[in-house]
Formats: C-alpha cells, structure tokens, sequence
C-alpha cells in the first residue's frame, strides 16, 4: 500500500531508465573503480570469482530493497521508523555521512577526470563538478534534469567501460580458470566485503527506488 491517497503513476521509460541508471552510475564511481583495479592487481585472475558473487549479492539486494519501498511508497528511513521508532532517524544520520564521504570522492573523481582529459588542475575541476551539481538541483525542474543527465552520463561511462575492456585484451582463459579457484575465496573476503559496499551500499541501493518514490511510480500495480 502506498502511504498517500494519489493513484500510483504510470512508470515512463524516462523515470525507469533515470531510475536505474542514477544507481548505476553510484555504482561505479572512483572509489569503486579504484577498489576494483587494487584487488585485480593484487589477487588477478581469480577475483573473477568475488566480482560474480557479488553482482549476485547486489541484485539480490537491489530487488529487495526496490520492491519494498516501490510497493510502499515510502522512504526507506519512514519505513525503517515504523519497524523500530528512531532506526529512521538512525539510517538517515548513517547514510547521509556516507553519502556525504562517497560524493566528496565522487566530485574529486571528475576533477581527476577533468584533469585527464583536458589538462584542468584538479582544484578548478573539483569546483567545476561542485557548481555543475549544484546548479542541477537549484533547478525547479531537477528531478526530470537528473534522469536526463543520468541516462546520458551512465551510457557514457557503460561503453567507455566496455571499449577499455576490449582495448586491455583481458586474457579470458585464465579468468575462467579464476572462476572455478575455490580454494583462493576465503583470502578474498575483505575484496567481496569491499567491492559489495562500494557497489551496492550506503545511499546507492536507495537512490533509484527514491527516484520512483519522488515520481510517484509506487504500489503493488508497479511492482514489475
């Protein structure tokens, strides 16, 4: 049941597609990026094994928590209140201190990338992210500006990622071999515990169902 008396709105492709790709981009910001090609360079063929188990576990995760909120039409932290008064209050504060660390990382990313690509120092690159993000949500239209600026920034990063994947000539025997080093798994907890939370945790699993939330796509008739 949603927690208002408005008709649950008609999911259009633009809030889906905004929806799952404000996530996605969440996903695979500096950090994570970072995380990846540390434990790559560290365990190499074998963390094929970790990275399939936790794209498991994120989807896992992301259904679960996506159709909770969407079916209630509530905020993870008022759904989190009615289970435990003050664990609301609680996941908020949590959440938005690590949101607050993650988008620090996240601004100081595209100064890096402002930095690679056309040789922007990286102190006038990290205002430049600043005041673009702020000027995205002074605007009265935001929300709509945002699943625009996702969807193009989220096809960006997807086909950039799969071009430097066919550039490195990855070599594909030996992470299939990787995929079947059981023994190798337990001296990789700390990759899978890392790799999850910087895929799937903090405000990421929330920020596409808040998305459907703000836009009204809510209700066991959307659940699909």
């Amino acid at each position: 049941m949603s927690n208002n008396n408005q008709p649950a709105a008609k999911a259009s492709m633009s809030v889906l597609f905004g929806a799952a790709f404000l996530m996605a981009t969440s996903a695979i910001g500096p950090g994570f990026l970072t995380q990846t090609s540390k434990f790559t360079a560290q365990y190499g063929a074998p963390l094929i094994m970790i990275i399939l188990v936790a794209i498991l576990m994120d989807i896992t995760a992301q259904m679960n928590i996506w159709s909770i909120i969407g079916v209630s039409g509530m905020r993870a932290q008022d759904i989190a209140n009615k289970l435990l008064p003050g664990l609301g209050v609680f996941l908020a504060i949590i959440v938005a201190i690590g949101g607050l660390a993650f988008n620090v990382g996240n601004v100081g990313g595209v100064a890096l990338g402002f930095n690679a690509m056309i040789g922007l120092p990286e102190k006038v690159g990290a205002v430049v992210a600043g005041c673009l993000g702020i000027i995205i949500f002074l605007n009265k239209n935001a929300k709509t500006i945002m699943d625009k600026v996702a969807t193009v920034l989220a096809a960006v990063i997807l086909i950039t990622v799969l071009v430097v994947a066919v550039i490195s000539k990855p070599p594909m025997g030996e992470v299939a071999k990787g995929a079947v080093s059981f023994g190798k798994f337990p001296t990789m907890f700390v990759a899978l515990t890392t790799l999850l939370g910087g895929s799937c945790g903090g405000y990421i699993p929330f920020s596409g169902a808040h998305r459907l939330v703000d836009a009204g796509v809510t209700g066991a008739d959307n659940f699909r």
